[in-house]
């Protein structure tokens, strides 16, 4: 009786795009990769921030221009994701001394590039708006 020829698994990827070396099958590495996917999720995915940043994109530069993109959001909510957006270094508040004094919110370059990851996630939802709108 023969015994069964053992096929050599294929070499795993990394999830990270531009990453040359393939990531071992388990270890340090996946679960590396899957905590930093994580934080970048929630970080772009909590309530608001994603759709904050998508009007920053539109051409949102002061507080009421992000209220009037932002559909359904409270002034106080909004304050408190651009703080949050300021703080996590993904936008930058300029304040310009005019009378009255305005204030302006802009993507810094980091905030930029995870707009750009997010386009493909945009894109998809609107491939699939319908099963966007199926009840959960």
């Amino acid at each position: 009786m023969t015994s069964p020829r053992a096929v050599p698994a294929a070499p795993a990827r990394s999830i990270l795009p531009g990453t040359a070396q393939p990531a071992p099958v388990t270890g340090p590495a996946d679960a590396d990769e899957c905590d930093l996917f994580q934080r970048v999720v929630e970080r772009a995915g909590r309530r608001w921030s994603g759709a904050i940043l998508f009007a920053a994109v539109a051409g949102a530069r002061r507080f009421v221009e992000y209220r009037r993109a932002v559909r359904g959001i409270s002034d106080r909510i909004l304050t408190q994701r651009l703080r949050e957006l300021e703080q996590q270094g993904l936008m930058a508040r300029e304040v310009v001394p005019t009378m009255p004094v305005q204030i302006l919110y802009t993507p810094t370059p980091a905030g930029a590039d995870l707009i750009e990851a997010l386009g493909p996630l945009a894109q998809w939802g609107s491939k699939h708006r319908g099963a966007l709108e199926a009840p959960e």
